[in-house]
């Protein structure tokens, strides 16, 4: 609910501070008093268009206006904001305020946020059904989540949406597949070439490196030669170093047992030696078996080298990269071969997604269908009381498309209405005209009334151009609807003020507007001079207490009567 109201500097406003119940709070006062200027500032907080340099009040800097909500625990509101990571534990405070020179700042618990931020999270707590309000009902991409919600289906168009997620989801995969196989076609000799160049060159991860570290060494293979067969000589010549180790070893083994013993740790070490000579000969051996054996073998590791780099160029890739080429060739090789059998399974998928789709969404159509027919009765019995004989109201569901089917269904919803008789039905902002506008959107808004109300509903002049019977039909429903959700609005009418739980007077000396909550005395004498007009008679504040007092005293079964 709204709690609070706070204006200053804001037109004719310096300062007002306004405290709501949670049922049905009232606005009068004169004409021209300012009324309008609070549910201006109101929506101002909520998020709707600043005035500019005209909004401030003449000789302030800045206005302001505060609006202090009280949304329960599960409220849209509440996601919003911590999506946004903005506290809400409790309450929920829109500020906005207005600088002389047309700057505008936007505040939501006293973070500074952007205004569509605070739009979107005012058009959540807050409803306003004005004279040219162009949003709440008179928006027609809210009438679906209306509708859905009054027939009590949400859990079934969050199936639809879940199935229409699918079904898109199996689409996009089938038309992947279709782009990968058209590609992998349309170059079919290309991808069995490379297939059948790469595998036959089997380049391995590495080979590169190994190759040119060979090549590098066969190139200079005589200068190595003669190096590695010095090294040789010195290890295994006559006087080499294994010759020269064995004798060492000869000779400490001649020795008795005692000197053995004492030359264990040296003998050792002289074993481990002749080892070490002996494995280092047999490698530069090896080595020079290698440099001397083939005299092909640089020509055969060049080509190598060079089929491998010449490859690597081709595909525009690394050298090491050429298997994973391959592997990739491949893969598009047999998206061909076993192309025809995956698409029949992806056709088959998207098919089977589609039906399901299809089946919640035709389940979906006959409970908006059900619950279409019985919203329009239910405003078909508040039309007549609120003087609006010869309207008619419709929900409009309309078949889409296929290629428009979504998330929201197969058809869409708008609310349509035809004031004239043999009128055609149209757009209820469009059709509608002046106090027609908010009586409709009440008679709506009462049918619809435990169907997830917002935080707080507006009307202003709900009740303008009709008196009598008609103004008490209007005071009963707005009573009536106050019940389950909490309503502000500004009236000239003393059946509908009667019905208040909490009454505001507006008044206007000069340049300055002033507001008052009104006690039960005050309350009375305010009635009566809205029934009797400038001079409040006797007869008007008797007949103001006995409206007071019918209002308060209607039981209930009456009021849902009415």
């Amino acid at each position: 609910m709204l709690a609070a109201l706070t204006v200053r500097d804001i037109v004719l406003i310096e300062t007002a501070a306004l405290e709501f119940a949670a049922g049905l709070n009232v606005l009068t006062g004169e004409t021209g008093a300012g009324k309008s200027i609070l549910l201006d500032a109101l929506g101002l907080a909520a998020g709707g268009r600043g005035g500019g340099r005209a909004s401030v009040r003449p000789g302030a800097a800045q206005g302001s206006a505060t609006a202090v909500f009280e949304p329960p625990a599960k409220h849209p509101a509440r996601g919003l904001l911590a999506d946004r990571s903005i506290p809400a534990n409790g309450e929920v405070v829109l500020r906005r305020t207005l600088a002389a020179d047309g700057r505008t700042r936007a505040f939501v618990n006293d973070e500074p946020v952007g205004v569509a931020l605070l739009k979107d999270i005012g058009a959540s707590l807050l409803e306003v059904h004005g004279q040219a309000d162009d949003r709440g009902l008179f928006d027609a991409a809210t009438h679906r989540v209306l509708l859905d919600a009054f027939g009590g289906h949400e859990a079934l168009a969050e199936e639809v949406a879940a199935r229409f997620a699918a079904f898109d989801a199996a689409r996009g995969r089938l038309e992947a597949l279709r782009r990968a196989q058209a590609s992998a076609a349309a170059d079919a000799d290309y991808v069995k070439q490379a297939v059948d160049e790469l595998s036959a060159l089997d380049a391995k991860e590495g080979e590169e490196a190994a190759l040119a570290a060979e090549r590098a060494l066969l190139m200079n293979a005589s200068r190595i030669v003669e190096e590695v067969s010095a090294a040789s000589e010195l290890l295994s010549g006559e006087r080499g170093a294994e010759a020269s180790l064995a004798l060492a070893l000869k000779r400490l083994s001649r020795m008795n047992e005692e000197a053995r013993k004492a030359v264990a740790a040296a003998e050792t070490a002289l074993e481990q030696s002749y080892a070490l000579a002996e494995d280092a000969r047999r490698e530069l051996d090896a080595l020079l078996s290698r440099l001397e054996g083939d005299s092909g073998e640089l020509e055969r590791k060049e080509e190598r080298l060079f089929a491998i780099r010449a490859a690597a160029r081709k595909y525009a890739t690394p050298a090491d990269r050429l298997p994973q080429i391959l592997a990739d060739f491949r893969a598009r090789l047999d998206l061909l071969d076993l192309g025809g059998e995956q698409l029949k399974q992806a056709e088959a998928a998207v098919a089977a997604a589609r039906t399901a789709y299809l089946d919640a969404g035709k389940r979906l159509s006959e409970a908006r269908g059900n619950a279409a027919r019985k919203l329009e009765s239910a405003v078909a019995g508040e039309l007549r009381p609120l003087k609006l004989d010869h309207a008619k109201f419709r929900v409009a569901l309309s078949p889409l498309d296929e290629s428009r089917y979504g998330a929201p269904g197969l058809e869409g919803v708008s609310f349509e209405v035809a004031t004239i008789e043999g009128a055609p039905f149209g757009p209820l902002a469009r059709i509608a005209s002046g106090g027609e506008l908010a009586r409709f959107s009440l008679a709506i808004k009462v049918s619809l009334a435990q169907s997830g109300p917002p935080a707080a509903l507006v009307f202003d002049e709900v009740d303008r151009g009709v008196g009598g019977a008609v103004a008490d039909a209007v005071g009963v429903r707005l009573q009536r609807l106050a019940q389950s959700t909490q309503v502000l609005l500004v009236t000239h009418s003393p059946q509908v003020a009667a019905r208040a739980e909490r009454h505001f007077r507006i008044t206007r000396k000069g340049d300055k507007m002033a507001v008052e909550l009104l006690g039960d005395s005050e309350r009375q004498e305010e009635v009566a001079r809205m029934l009797a007009g400038a001079a409040v008679t006797e007869e008007a504040r008797a007949a103001a207490r006995r409206l007071i007092a019918e209002a308060q005293t209607l039981p209930k079964k009456a009021r849902k009567r009415a």
